[in-house]
């Protein structure tokens, strides 16, 4: 069985990293709360990332098959309509999953 000591000084040092990982973020970006780039990335990022999600999910559609790429289309275009109308990002991913959830569940197509 181990000395109580070294349970404790293990026990200490497990402490102390958990703390400094956890703190490190905070810490590193103190300095760039002010900074001009991250106003600029916070601005335009969630745009960039629905892009590249939108284009990640319909690349695959298989746009040769009426019947495969009419869903996608559709719930793509409800997606970009209802963002355009209400500008909430939210609002418009879920939408557009459940247009698409809708038209392949109730087998239109």
């Amino acid at each position: 069985m181990p000395e109580p000591a070294y349970i404790l000084a293990a026990v200490l040092v497990a402490g102390a990293i958990t703390w400094t990982l956890r703190a490190a973020p905070f810490v590193m970006l103190a300095p760039l709360r002010n900074s001009q780039l991250l106003a600029y990335l916070g601005e335009r990022m969630p745009v960039g990332i629905m892009l590249i999600l939108a284009a990640y999910t319909v690349q695959d559609a298989g746009w040769g098959q009426l019947a495969a790429a009419l869903p996608v289309a559709i719930a793509l275009a409800a997606t970009v309509a209802l963002h355009i109308w209400r500008g909430q990002m939210i609002l418009s991913i879920f939408a557009g999953t459940g247009v698409y959830v809708a038209l392949l569940s109730f087998s239109v197509f």
